[in-house]
């Protein structure tokens, strides 16, 4: 089961009653839009004990229509790239 915004917005509402639930969607968008605009920008997003994460580009290239067997060409593009941290990993792992 994934998490989505709303269910993030509910739990933070629910974690942190002081706070106004508009109030707390204002601030997760702002966190959200900040990251997508610095990953547009090319820079590296680092959230400390979660993650890191960084563009790439991917280079144009021929591929395959697997359907018809026709060559397609595939421009150039960016790729996100998710590199979790330390503490995540062992939190996943069950490592201490």
């Amino acid at each position: 089961m994934a998490i989505v915004k709303s269910k993030l917005l509910k739990q933070l509402s629910n974690n942190y009653p002081n706070f106004l639930k508009k109030d707390l969607e204002k601030f997760i968008n702002i966190i959200l839009s900040e990251i997508k605009k610095s990953l547009k920008r090319g820079d590296r997003v680092e959230l400390r004990g979660f993650g890191i994460f960084s563009t790439k580009i991917q280079k144009a290239r021929i591929s395959r229509n697997p359907k018809t067997g026709e060559k397609v060409n595939t421009p150039e593009k960016k790729t996100i790239h998710f590199k979790m941290s330390k503490d995540l990993f062992n939190k996943l792992n069950d490592e201490t």
